[in-house]
């Protein structure tokens, strides 16, 4: 991708790089501060979530381990079908573990909700939710989320691992897609 394509492709910079990594570390502060003397795991929703779990870890002062899980319920829409399918499950057994789910972004709430009940029917000792963006103009589902990064307004978002058919995840800020290029019913 070209930079001209990539500057027609992002309509406008939401949140720039400075305040997401100045947010992020705040964050950690207050995990490390919630978790300290607890067995933290940090699961990791895949694709999107990894930037800002690997950007996270290194602000948390307290052991953890971390996980991931893979789960889709857009298929080819932007839109969520509320059909949500595991494509990677975790490789760790989170029975009687602290569990903080690592999202990237909350629209309807649909997906979060499905797997927070398949993760509570594990028996963590807690589980949480630690998401960097939210819409609440979307939520379909109300989920608790603990650790809140950013509420954003109802507009479709890339960078900092949010895509649009897999491109754009590598921008290190969070812009918003040129109109032009939103799908219909996005």
């Amino acid at each position: 991708m070209s930079a001209a394509e990539l500057q027609r492709a992002v309509g406008e910079v939401l949140i720039d790089e400075t305040t997401l990594q100045r947010r992020i570390a705040t964050l950690g502060d207050e995990i490390s501060n919630d978790y300290t003397g607890r067995d933290l795991l940090l699961v990791g929703v895949l694709k999107g979530a990894v930037f800002f779990l690997a950007d996270l870890m290194r602000h948390l002062t307290v052991p953890c381990e971390i996980d991931f899980m893979a789960i889709s319920s857009y298929g080819a829409s932007t839109d969520s079908s509320g059909v949500v399918r595991i494509l990677k499950d975790l490789d760790i057994n989170i029975e009687g573990r602290d569990v903080l789910v690592v999202e990237d972004i909350i629209d309807s709430g649909l997906t979060l909700s499905y797997l927070m009940r398949n993760l509570e029917a594990r028996g963590p000792a807690s589980l949480e939710i630690c998401a960097l963006l939210t819409k609440p103009d979307r939520r379909e589902i109300d989920v608790p989320v603990r650790y809140v990064g950013f509420e954003i307004p109802n507009r479709f978002v890339i960078g900092y691992g949010l895509d649009f058919a897999e491109r754009y995840r590598n921008l290190p800020y969070v812009g918003v897609l040129d109109p032009a290029l939103v799908p219909e019913g996005s």
